[in-house]
């Protein structure tokens, strides 16, 4: 392995995928990089977890080392991003793994399109699933000062406020808030101001 490359075989190695030769030529590159040596620490949680899922210890993977390499080094150049990183790392090497090691990841949250809005109005509108309901963020930009709402509408006709706020028709607000609903029980979203002039209307994609 070339010097660049080496320092992109942690992933592979730490999942027991390298020849015999690039492997001994890893320990002794690890032996003076601290940063790789840091590198495999955070890579051991990744394939203990792989082995619980596969019951037993790690496969081999299913493509080629080179392309394990690609995958794992481009995600673990964002480890520090936390927890996400670390389950996108081993939902990547799940997939690879001969045998199809099946891994539940955290879905992404939801985006909604916007059906409707009133004249200079621009809505962004994005969900995310809970046990309890669901999570919503409102981007809204270009009302007039009043007095607004968001409604969840269900499914079934059913209505739930969301978020209530005093809009003061300045830079775009963003709104936080929650539904009882489940995320696919809703039908769409609405924001009206207090006298029922419709903004915007939010449908799923």
């Amino acid at each position: 392995m070339s010097p660049p490359q080496i320092h992109q075989a942690v992933g592979a190695y730490a999942l027991g995928v390298l020849g015999a030769a690039d492997a001994f030529r890893f320990e002794e590159h690890l032996a003076g990089c601290a940063g790789c040596g840091a590198l495999l620490a955070e890579f051991d949680g990744v394939t203990a977890l792989l082995a619980a899922y596969a019951g037993g210890p790690v496969p081999a993977p299913a493509v080629s080392p080179e392309v394990l390499h690609g995958m794992l080094g481009a995600v673990a150049g964002r480890r520090r991003r936390g927890r996400v990183v670390r389950l996108a790392v081993v939902a990547a090497a799940g997939v690879l793994v001969a045998g199809g090691v099946g891994i539940a990841v955290e879905p992404a949250p939801s985006g909604w399109t916007v059906a409707s809005h009133a004249p200079g109005v621009a809505a962004s509108l994005v969900t995310d699933r809970q046990e309890w309901g669901t999570d919503v963020e409102l981007t809204l930009a270009g009302a007039e000062p009043a007095s607004c709402t968001l409604v969840a509408v269900g499914r079934d006709g059913s209505r739930e406020t969301v978020a209530s706020w005093a809009e003061r028709g300045g830079p775009p607000v963003r709104m936080r808030g929650a539904a009882a609903f489940a995320q696919d029980a809703i039908a769409r979203f609405e924001v009206r101001v207090a006298d029922g002039t419709p903004l915007a209307t939010m449908i799923p994609r």
